[in-house]
């Protein structure tokens, strides 16, 4: 049975995107997208709302961003080769292949394919990831914490909901950045 897994950049203060809903402030350096490929290539399907699919899309529909080194190349391979959810009720037709789109998060139809699933899922995008964090069906949290503070912006977790976790693994990046990653407690 897959996990499902919650991985964002995080600033120090909690949040994924800052008050103008830029995210420039967590572009990784090599080191740390070498860390994403390892994780993404573990990756069966992943789960995205409609935002974060049109941002990642382009790793299959710009080859551009492949040709930029081997390590921008890994990672379009690895994000290519995994299924897609995408959560969107405006979206008609997917961009990319091994896409399937769905109207609205179902809980039930999760626990479905992680229970069929012989590799881990992800959940990308901290709206859609509120959806699956208040259903209970994360297991675990995976943060990349840039070393910077942003005072306001998109809350990496919902703000009104308690979650107990389980330190399970860290590591440190040259940049000042460093992995976390949590096991939710039932």
């Amino acid at each position: 049975m897959g996990k499902l897994i919650y991985a964002t950049n995080n600033s120090l203060d909690g949040f994924t995107e800052d008050a103008t809903g830029a995210f420039d402030w967590s572009v990784p350096d090599e080191d740390v997208h070498l860390f994403y490929n390892d994780m993404m290539r573990g990756i069966g399907t992943q789960l995205l709302g409609r935002r974060m699919y049109e941002t990642m899309a382009v790793w299959e529909t710009d080859p551009g961003f492949a040709e930029e080194s081997p390590v921008l190349a890994d990672f379009a391979a690895a994000w290519q080769d995994s299924d897609k959810l995408v959560y969107s009720t405006t979206l008609t037709e997917p961009m990319t292949k091994r896409t399937r789109i769905v109207p609205a998060f179902d809980a039930d139809e999760v626990r479905a394919v992680k229970e069929s699933s012989a590799t881990d899922l992800l959940v990308g995008g901290p709206e859609l990831a509120s959806h699956a964090l208040r259903a209970g069906v994360v297991d675990e949290v995976r943060l990349v914490l840039a070393p910077v503070t942003l005072g306001a912006g998109k809350p990496a977790f919902p703000t009104d909901l308690r979650l107990d976790l389980e330190l399970i693994d860290e590591r440190r990046f040259g940049n000042g950045a460093v992995h976390v990653a949590y096991r939710v407690r039932r």
